[in-house]
């Protein structure tokens, strides 16, 4: 054993090769050196006995790759977890056209709760399926007039058959209010002004049944191991849902169900009010260690989505010659809350997805004064629809922001916006390499929410998508914009890091970080990116301990796990 190791590592892992991600890489074979739950070296296999002794613990995994465990900086688990154990199923391309969603409701009415039958289909679901158009309200009518029916076709726009307007009092004389907390609230209608069955930005105003809390509790531990653990993702940024999901994550990681790094952020006002946010510390007391859970900042909404036609555009959507949705935030409020959360320090995200959200977000945000050690500020969804780069990206450099997109929505609807938006949307959507060109740190993340993509959370589809930048059909968007595999690994790992503003801890495999990683079937940078999605997760480690295996399908959660934090 080397004198300058000082005593043996706690555990050496060999691997066939180690994908750092950090300022060096090592050639060939070699090994991980750990300490603690902390990273001691990364060193070729040759110099792996320096760090071994009598207690040393060695892992061969000579024919695997290890790289560091996946940061999802954007996500909403408690969301997506309780919609899978809870709605039907009726996403494209398993449901090809209307006729196979009618009658994967129909075969699934028996699980109708309280009244209702909660469906969950894709983003853009018009789109995707075959038909072109979203079913209408009559179609679900053939179903049932007696049970309630919803389609969520994801987090901003839903279908209901007439029962289900009946429950949510939505009749022809009904008046939308003002805000619902993702953004305006809108009512399709028929001519005669009864209502379409469709309605955007009201999944928080529909009386939709829950779940108990041991059915909640289920979902989300369950949901937490099979769509982010089997995944490699060690640090999810969680975007709250509901105060009884933050008390069951707490339980569920202080007793050792669950094994990942939560960083929350409180979404004001649709889980707590801005003012129980940045008094959290008052109400959460949390039994996990703050290395495994802890409140990270506040999440508030600028704008609405693509789908609803509710983000801000600069320019009116094609399907309406008027319409350039709705900012939800004024320029005073989106100073307030800055100012707020900074002094807190909490960290700030912020949802504009269009870009007029996001020209006045960063003009309101220049000023608000930030020292060297404040939160950085986010915004979400930033670099997935740029139709001016270089004013945009100036307006990010004033307000001093990061931004963080979504690569995986690439894949989800990018063939789609031009049909909404217009068709100067195509060319000018996730300009990555420009991004990373100009000196972005740029992250990658699921924003898993209702509707979402099978296998989502999955970072290799978002991983495929930033390079090869397939779409949902499989045609390819703008190839001039993609980047390398490596350049994405670091995007899902590091830059992720960076956007929660953790990469001192973790990111990369470097001496002093947290010893979250995985073990690889193959190694991403040999593979052609075609096949990028096909690689397996076989081994996961949290601060130094091994807490999955795909060899026996779950995960062994030790309580304490990851106390070590640098």
């Amino acid at each position: 054993m080397s004198s300058n190791s000082a005593r043996g590592a706690d555990t050496v892992v060999q691997a066939g090769r180690i994908i750092a991600l950090g300022r060096a890489e090592v050639d060939g074979p070699a090994a991980l050196c750990i300490r603690d739950g902390l990273i001691q070296a990364v060193v070729p296999a040759a110099q792996a006995p320096d760090w071994i002794d009598e207690h040393t613990t060695v892992i061969d995994y000579s024919h695997r790759t290890l790289m560091p465990g996946f940061v999802d900086p954007h996500a909403h688990a408690e969301v997506a977890a309780k919609a899978t154990y809870q709605m039907v199923d009726c996403r494209a391309p398993a449901c090809r056209d209307i006729a196979a969603v009618l009658e994967t409701l129909r075969e699934n009415l028996g699980k109708a709760r309280d009244g209702w039958l909660v469906a969950q289909a894709n983003l853009f679901f018009d789109q995707k399926l075959a038909d072109g158009r979203f079913p209408t309200r009559e179609e679900l009518d053939s179903v049932s007039t007696d049970i309630a029916i919803a389609i969520r076709a994801g987090g901003h726009l839903s279908i209901l058959n007439s029962r289900a307007l009946e429950l949510s009092g939505i009749d022809q004389s009904y008046e939308e209010v003002a805000y619902s907390i993702t953004g305006k609230p809108d009512v399709q209608r028929y001519p005669d002004g009864r209502p379409t069955g469709v309605v955007t930005e009201m999944d928080k105003l529909l009386p939709f049944p829950s779940l108990s809390a041991e059915e909640s509790q289920h979902a989300i531990e369950t949901g937490i191991r099979e769509m982010f653990t089997a995944h490699g993702v060690t640090t999810i940024g969680e975007i709250s849902e509901t105060t009884g999901g933050l008390g069951i994550y707490d339980d569920a990681i202080a007793e050792g169900r669950i094994a990942a790094r939560i960083h929350v952020y409180l979404w004001a006002p649709g889980t707590v009010t801005l003012d129980q946010a940045c008094a959290h510390r008052t109400w959460t007391n949390f039994r996990a260690d703050e290395s495994m859970l802890r409140i990270q900042g506040v999440k508030v909404f600028a704008d609405g989505g693509y789908s609803a036609a509710r983000a801000a555009l600069s320019r009116p959507y094609a399907l309406d010659g008027h319409n350039c949705g709705e900012l939800a935030l004024s320029t005073e409020e989106v100073i307030s809350i800055a100012r707020r959360t900074q002094e807190v320090g909490l960290q700030l995200a912020i949802h504009a997805n269009g870009d007029r959200a996001q020209l006045e977000v960063c003009e309101a945000l220049e000023n608000v004064a930030r020292g060297p050690d404040s939160p950085r500020i986010r915004i979400e969804h930033a670099g997935n629809f740029v139709p001016d780069f270089d004013k945009l990206s100036r307006a990010w450099a004033q307000a001093g922001i990061v931004p963080v997109p979504q690569p995986v929505f690439l894949y989800n609807f990018g063939e789609f916006v031009p049909s909404y938006v217009g068709e100067y949307a195509r060319e000018r959507q996730f300009p990555l390499r420009s991004m990373t060109r100009d000196g972005w740190q740029i992250s990658g993340s699921s924003d898993v929410w209702v509707g979402s993509e099978i296998g989502q959370t999955n970072p290799f589809l978002s991983i495929a998508s930033a390079v090869g930048r397939r779409m949902f059909h499989g045609s390819v968007l703008t190839p001039e914009e993609s980047i390398s595999t490596y350049v994405a690994l670091r995007m899902h790992t590091l830059g992720g890091a960076y956007a929660l503003g953790e990469e001192h801890t973790r990111g990369s495999l470097e001496p002093g970080k947290l010893a979250d990683f995985l073990a690889l079937d193959k190694d991403p940078l040999t593979v052609p990116h075609a096949e990028l999605l096909d690689i397996t997760v076989e081994e996961v480690f949290l601060g130094g301990t091994h807490i999955y295996s795909r060899s026996t399908g779950h995960a062994v959660h030790p309580a304490g796990t990851g106390h070590h934090l640098a």
